[in-house]
């Protein structure tokens, strides 16, 4: 199975070519260039790198959300695009989960933590627990999840931590902008991701997308959509003024 993957939530753009179980190619840049300048080079150099035909690729996998609105869209909008063009159907791959896969197979808990603002912060709770293949002593890790991606406040999720008590690692761009509440709050060991595992990747897009098709989570070009989780700044706004102006 060929997938192409796709990740623009956030500040990072990333691309990859994946087959089967092995990752063939990775393009990533975490740089402030609008993803409109670099995902279609990106995409065209990474493809031609590889001697790849685009047109033999069996499905998208894309960031589906939370992150950037303007990154979200941009992303939205090439894979629909592809996949309209390469007639092929979209895995949508929810952002936190796939920054999660970063930590395959640790015994920690794994915490993203991607910048909403205002004291928010998209996020989720997981862990990997070990299944045993009895019969050839080979160790498999089945994803669990804790806590659901979501918005809510940094504080809270720093509460759920605390009671859950249990040894904690933290990743994505929220950890840089968040660090003193951190260090200031929770109750439990903690680590940092290092800057090598720290960030959105196409290619873990791509591996949770792959498990995700098999389980028939695909959707058409037409049918996909982005989940924000909440409303982008300017319709929050609009709210408060619509607010105020039947107060």
């Amino acid at each position: 199975m060929k997938i192409l993957a796709i990740d623009t939530s956030g500040l990072v753009a990333s691309v990859a070519y994946l087959e089967d179980t092995m990752l063939i190619g990775e393009f990533t840049t975490n740089h402030k260039q609008t993803h409109s300048e670099t995902l279609m080079p990106m995409l065209q150099n990474l493809t031609k790198m590889l001697q790849q035909d685009i047109y033999t690729i069996d499905a998208i996998a894309i960031a589906s959300g939370p992150g950037s609105f303007t990154g979200l869209r941009i992303g939205s909008a090439t894979a629909k695009g592809l996949g309209l063009a390469l007639d092929v159907p979209l895995i949508p791959v929810k952002t936190v989960e796939a920054l999660a896969y970063q930590f395959y197979g640790s015994k920690n808990l794994i915490c993203p933590l991607m910048d909403a603002r205002r004291n928010q912060v998209y996020t989720g709770l997981y862990e990997f627990i070990d299944e045993k293949n009895e019969q050839d002593n080979q160790v498999d890790f089945a994803f669990h999840i804790i806590k659901e991606q979501c918005a809510m406040s940094i504080f809270d999720i720093i509460d759920n931590i605390n009671e859950l008590g249990r040894e904690v690692i933290f990743l994505g761009d929220g950890v840089p902008v968040y660090e003193n509440d951190l260090k200031e709050r929770l109750r439990v060991p903690y680590s940092l991701a290092p800057a090598s595992h720290n960030r959105q990747r196409a290619a873990l897009v791509g591996l949770v997308g792959i498990k995700a098709f098999q389980s028939g989570k695909a959707v058409t070009a037409d049918d996909f959509e982005p989940d924000y989780l909440r409303l982008s700044q300017a319709e929050r706004e609009l709210n408060e003024k619509t607010e105020k102006a039947h107060a």
